[in-house]
């Protein structure tokens, strides 16, 4: 499973970008599809996570995104979206999607990662 991350720039704070994750190759493989960040200096974590696997999409988000992230799936298009609304500047990160066999996500869980894509929030 090969996976690419797009959608990242430059966002003053408040604005709002739309990154999308396009998910290539065996893509029976997996079950789940996260996106993580890793800001500089610090360890990546996990921001959001989507089962692709079960008709109804079982979704989790980490505690500083809630109600202003929000991921969703085309599973026709094999691409799970992360949109992301009133951006704060401790948002600044590299935005990487990566997918599981698991039903869930986790740091040290995920099977397939993409590349990382920028997300850089200043004024």
């Amino acid at each position: 499973v090969q996976l690419q991350a797009s959608g990242g720039g430059l966002v003053q704070p408040g604005g709002s970008l739309r990154l999308s994750c396009v998910a290539s190759g065996f893509t029976l493989d997996y079950n789940a599809i996260g996106w993580f960040r890793q800001a500089p200096g610090k360890e990546r974590e996990r921001v959001s996570c989507i089962s692709i696997s079960s008709s109804d999409a079982r979704i989790s988000y980490a505690d500083s995104v809630k109600g202003r992230f929000t991921i969703s799936r085309d599973n026709a298009k094999n691409t799970v979206y992360l949109q992301m609304n009133s951006l704060k500047p401790e948002d600044t990160a590299v935005y990487f999607c990566a997918a599981t066999t698991r039903s869930y996500c986790t740091l040290s869980g995920m099977d397939y990662w993409g590349k990382g894509t920028l997300v850089t929030v200043s004024s």
